[in-house]
């Protein structure tokens, strides 16, 4: 849950920090699980990629679409494939204290849709482009006593 949410009154929006605006109810998914698995997830609940994490919560990598189907344009069959084998490891991350006009510079300057949040190496969320606007919008709204 966004606690962009439950904003009670409006505030300037460059004050925000990615704690404010992160999903922290992440569906996430372990390194050795079928890459098939994680092509349905993707399908069904519409979304664009999965964090990887350990068994003690730690963020090994991201599998996206874009695993997915290099993945099967070098021919490999999902359902044989696991995550780990295909997953990008090298991820960007931010943290929970970032401010929200320096997770905007990352987004735009690395050409990113979403950034796993991480403390201690721990997978504590997830913020999205989406989340940026939707914490704009209700930074900015006009809320009545």
């Amino acid at each position: 849950m966004r606690a962009t949410e439950y904003f009670a009154r409006g505030c300037d929006p460059s004050t925000l920090v990615v704690r404010q605006i992160m999903e922290d109810a992440v569906v996430t998914t372990s390194p050795a699980s079928s890459a098939m698995g994680v092509a349905e997830l993707l399908s069904e609940q519409s979304f664009g990629s999965l964090p990887v994490v350990d068994e003690d919560g730690i963020l090994r990598g991201l599998v996206t679409e874009f695993d997915l189907l290099k993945a099967v344009e070098q021919g490999k069959d999902l359902r044989a494939v696991a995550v780990s084998d295909i997953m990008t490891k090298d991820v960007v991350t931010t943290t929970e204290e970032t401010p929200i006009m320096n997770l905007i510079h990352l987004l735009q300057e690395r050409h990113l849709i979403r950034v796993p949040v991480v403390k201690d190496h721990k997978l504590v969320g997830m913020v999205a482009r989406r989340d940026v606007v939707f914490a704009y919008v209700k930074a900015r709204a006009i809320y009545w006593p």
